[in-house]
């Protein structure tokens, strides 16, 4: 199973603090102009359950405050601890997909389906996220913690592409994602994955970077 301490690389270039996206390289790097085949092992994710538009919905905003505000409690509550570790906190990342898989195909976003997620690294455990939740409710009562979870995912084989641009024009990319899985005899399975590179407060839509994974069978 891939860790944050492969390499101590990252740490030592950037003063003490773990930079997963480098440790864990083709997990979250990856090129616009062909598709990459990697074995997603097992990891742990904060991750919360919703439905609807994510353009429009309010318990999509609210999941996502959730989530980052957690995510950043558990950043800091490793560092004070004994280990001492310190860690750039993950891209927020989304599992997709629709009952009707017509009407996600017609990109009818009110009957979409998500889990949201941000990875955690292996030394978060479930005890230390029972407590750092309990402790930022306290802190934090007007934002809801109640949905977010504390759990792994394993994808397993997996095709994945970056997007460049909004989230709009995904379209053509996509299928190029699902050519490549149909060309070689496979199928898709489990549920569309994308990782969000960018933070879309600050870089320009038309350069928005956004991976897009599909695991096979």
């Amino acid at each position: 199973m891939l860790t944050w301490e492969m390499t101590n690389k990252a740490r030592s270039a950037t003063a003490g603090k773990v930079d997963c996206r480098k440790t864990l390289g083709v997990h979250y790097l990856c090129p616009a102009d062909c598709v990459t085949e990697l074995k997603v092992a097992p990891a742990h994710f904060l991750m919360i359950d919703g439905v609807g538009d994510p353009n429009t919905a309010p318990a999509y905003a609210r999941a996502v405050e959730a989530l980052f505000t957690l995510a950043y409690a558990l950043k800091f509550a490793l560092k004070k601890g004994e280990l001492g570790i310190d860690y750039a906190v993950m891209p927020l990342e989304g599992l997709w997909w629709s009952d009707d898989m017509s009407s996600f195909a017609a990109n009818s976003k009110k009957d979409w389906k998500w889990t949201m997620m941000i990875r955690q690294p292996p030394e978060i455990t479930s005890a230390l996220f029972n407590a750092v939740r309990d402790a930022t409710t306290k802190k934090k009562p007007k934002i809801d913690f109640a949905g977010v979870r504390f759990d792994s995912l394993e994808e397993g084989a997996c095709l994945q592409i970056l997007h460049v641009g909004p989230f709009s024009t995904e379209g053509p990319t996509v299928s190029r994602l699902h050519q490549a899985i149909t060309e070689h005899g496979r199928r898709p399975c489990g549920k569309h994955h994308e990782i969000y590179l960018s933070d879309i407060r600050k870089a320009a839509p038309e350069k928005w970077r956004t991976i897009i994974r599909q695991p096979y069978e």
